[in-house]
């Protein structure tokens, strides 16, 4: 695959990095979808997770066969990140399907938020790959939908799942963070991008609060405080 981007050895490698990063997130997130799907209540919903994690995998393949093209072995680039998303799924394991449905938006609403703040400072190619990846399960008004129905029914859940998501938002804070920190080439992408200057960590500062302004409009739709 021809990117003349690509022939600086240091961005190379940041995108690399990247793009496993990205995978390993998506095909984490669909193993994680397919086991809240075992905990529905009913066919309807299972069938509504089930089409969230084929989704997931969907945007692994992408990325998989995009590292293919590039000469790369995916899963080799997918392992260092291993670790790190399944310690914040172990931390983030959900009790029932609610708590389930409420870190998948919520934590697919982050990443996609948390990517798209780095695709800024991607070259053309590779942003047009990253947005798409992270365009959504298309899953969002079922989510809302099953949530508002649920507090509906019991306003007691309200309160439950509301701490839930300031959790989930605190863990996914802190490994994104953690990742920008540990990855030297990761870090590159951000200070200094391809298509604009980069950021300074004032910069990197604000990103962070935008995620955090983002994850509260997510958690108002669910009718949850954040």
């Amino acid at each position: 695959m021809s990117n003349p981007a690509l022939e600086d050895p240091t961005y190379r490698t940041g995108v690399i990095e990247l793009l496993g990063l990205l995978a390993a997130g998506e095909i984490g997130a669909w193993m994680r979808l397919a086991e809240d799907a075992a905990m529905a209540p009913d066919l309807r919903t299972t069938t509504e997770i089930g089409a969230m994690a084929t989704s997931e995998f969907g945007h692994f393949a992408q990325l998989r066969d995009h590292l293919v093209a590039l000469g790369e072995d995916p899963y080799a680039r997918m392992e260092p990140f291993r670790s790190t998303f399944d310690a914040f799924h172990v931390k983030t394991r959900p009790s029932d399907w609610l708590e389930g449905l409420v870190k998948a938006f919520v934590f697919d609403g982050l990443a996609a938020d948390f990517y798209r703040e780095i695709a800024a400072f991607l070259d053309a190619e590779t942003r047009e790959l990253v947005l798409d990846t992270m365009s959504g399960t298309g899953s969002s008004e079922f989510v809302v939908d099953a949530v508002r129905g649920a507090i509906e029914a019991d306003p007691r859940v309200g309160g439950r799942l509301a701490l839930w998501g300031r959790r989930l938002m605190g863990e996914a804070l802190s490994q994104a963070q953690m990742v920008v920190a540990e990855r030297d080439d990761l870090s590159a992408l951000l200070v200094g991008g391809v298509d604009s200057p980069g950021m300074d960590l004032a910069a990197i500062g604000r990103m962070f609060t935008r995620l955090t302004e983002a994850h509260a409009e997510r958690m108002a739709k669910l009718g949850l405080a954040s």
